[in-house]
């Protein structure tokens, strides 16, 4: 019986991905270094610090990395506040309400720096709906890594057999797949190139993993 949901935050709840786009272009902004858009895609994945140290590299920079990182992050804090393009993914909300309102424990399980997590979740008022949530920054492995599910699952308090994973991302299915937890795979116009191979169930649309069709899994 489905008793938990562990809910990935990016690309599932909301997309920030414009918002690090904003940040990191309004940072090079104001250190007058011209990136390319294809230049910015090769940061995919790759930490902030990174970036930031291949910067000072590559344009001999004055600034060391960590004032980057800051420029950067307070840009991306200010966007998170004002921005109007920031919404939750569409049907989301519904369904969070639907599976708090049928008695399903909910804990966020999300790559994201813990001061990401709670801009999103007091911006949208989501606390109400969940028991815990989990930072993968917290931790010592990342996702492909189980580590951030497995933990989920003990923090709801039930046996992994009645926990389900909702992610959007390779790495996150992977990891679901890794702590042997059913992953529902959302694939949306948010997650471009990702893997959805070793999800048990791949969905469009929200709608199609209601309480009363999911639950029929279990």
């Amino acid at each position: 019986m489905l008793k938990a949901v562990l809910f990935d935050m990016d690309g599932v709840i909301v997309d920030t991905e414009p918002l690090h786009h904003k940040a990191y272009f309004g940072m090079f902004n104001s250190l007058k270094i011209e990136v390319s858009e294809a230049h910015y895609q090769t940061f995919t994945g790759q930490s902030t610090m990174n970036v930031c140290k291949s910067l000072c590299s590559q344009f001999k920079l004055h600034n060391n990395p960590e004032e980057l990182v800051q420029i950067k992050r307070q840009i991306f804090k200010d966007l998170f506040k004002n921005d109007p393009n920031l919404q939750l993914i569409d049907g989301v909300l519904d369904l969070i309400k639907d599976y708090h309102e049928n008695g399903l424990t909910l804990v966020l399980a999300s790559s994201a720096s813990m001061g990401t997590i709670e801009s999103v979740f007091n911006r949208f008022d989501l606390d109400q709906y969940f028991l815990a949530k989990l930072s993968g920054a917290d931790l010592k492995a990342s996702k492909p890594h189980p580590e951030i599910f497995v933990k989920a699952a003990e923090v709801s308090g039930y046996n992994k057999k009645n926990c389900l994973v909702i992610e959007d991302s390779t790495n996150g299915i992977k990891a679901a797949n890794a702590a042997n937890i059913f992953c529902v795979g959302y694939k949306s116009a948010h997650s471009k190139n990702q893997d959805y191979s070793k999800a048990n169930f791949i969905i469009n649309d929200f709608k199609e993993i209601e309480y009363n069709r999911v639950k029929l899994f279990f």
